[in-house]
């Protein structure tokens, strides 16, 4: 079991997600972990900085915490070989202490370049499929070529590689996309708590780690907690399906009016009780997931990260999946 500390990039600028980092590690936590958009969810979380480069960043000022993008999409807004480049790049400059969350994407972060976003989930995942082929083509070594039906690469190398790779989790909601993380990736990745996900990916040969996202929510009381969830992370109620398709952070606005207090207390653990937090962790474990990430949405970071030291370290390490008919 291995847990980590989301930082939130759409709800801080960078130079307190570097500092969080920082917490995080004296923390005990085992890695970080970041998403990479170029939007924020909600105009109210008010930041979208360039995740690579707070990567970087963080890389200088910590000694031992993994880092974990959460997760790049490498088929549109970036090119594969550009994320080929970057991720040995970072493997490099941390020891060895990078891992690359890979997906197929989000259209808030992806049209924006003006190449449109794929309607079809499929070709999204047939995209996906060719990305990876091309990181893995690239960090074989030497100049490659590629000629895929969406992709392409011409004449490419990657000159600074690690000794070993990183670390490819694919993300995944559904049957197909864990099929890809089995044959394609190194780990799997995914935020809901489902067990069919983790079937999916050990049925198509998938042996690596399980990273997932742990909703919470701290504060000194139940109210405070989820009514920041409600200002700032109401998105996450709306499901992926809705997450992947919305283009702007004022569609999600419109799209999350009718969230209320209750509805996002049945998703995150909200408050100061630490039973309710482990309790969610446990469902994650449950469902064969064992790299889990804390992903605090309350107002309060650094409560959250001392809760964590305090409370649940020792506690979610001791967790096992309880067996099930």
């Amino acid at each position: 079991m291995e847990i980590g500390y989301k930082l939130a990039s759409e709800a801080f600028g960078p130079d307190e997600l570097v500092r969080q980092a920082v917490l995080a590690e004296q923390a005990g936590f085992d890695f970080v972990e970041m998403s990479d958009h170029f939007h924020p969810w909600l105009d109210v979380q008010g930041h979208s900085s360039f995740s690579w480069t707070v990567f970087g960043a963080i890389t200088a000022r910590t000694e031992r915490i993994g880092l974990v993008s959460g997760v790049t999409c490498p088929t549109v807004r970036y090119h594969p070989a550009i994320i080929a480049q970057a991720a040995a790049t970072l493997a490099l400059l941390s020891g060895g202490r990078f891992v690359l969350g890979v997906g197929s994407g989000e259209r808030l972060n992806e049209h924006v370049v003006g190449r449109g976003f794929p309607d079809s989930v499929r070709v999204r995942h047939e995209m996906l499929r060719e990305a990876l082929e091309i990181i893995r083509l690239l960090w074989r070594g030497g100049y490659r070529s590629y000629e895929g039906r969406h992709l392409r690469l011409e004449d490419a190398r990657v000159f600074d590689l690690p000794e070993e790779p990183p670390l490819i989790a694919v993300a995944a909601s559904g049957e197909a996309a864990a099929r890809i993380a089995a044959e394609l990736g190194d780990g799997l990745f995914a935020n809901e708590a489902k067990p069919e996900i983790v079937r999916y990916y050990h049925d198509a040969g998938g042996t690596g780690p399980g990273y997932a996202e742990v909703p919470v929510a701290w504060a000194a009381d139940e109210h405070t907690a989820a009514r920041a969830v409600l200002d700032t992370s109401r998105w996450a109620l709306t499901g992926w399906k809705v997450m992947s398709e919305l283009p702007n952070p004022v569609n999600f606005a419109a799209a999350t009016t009718t969230v209320r207090e209750e509805d996002v207390r049945t998703l995150f653990a909200c408050g100061p009780d630490p039973d309710r937090h482990i309790e969610t962790a446990r469902q994650f474990v449950d469902a064969g997931f064992d790299r889990l990430v804390m992903q605090n949405a309350g107002p309060d970071s650094d409560g959250f990260i001392d809760f964590y030291r305090r409370e649940l370290n020792e506690p979610i390490r001791r967790l096992t999946p309880r067996r099930t008919r």
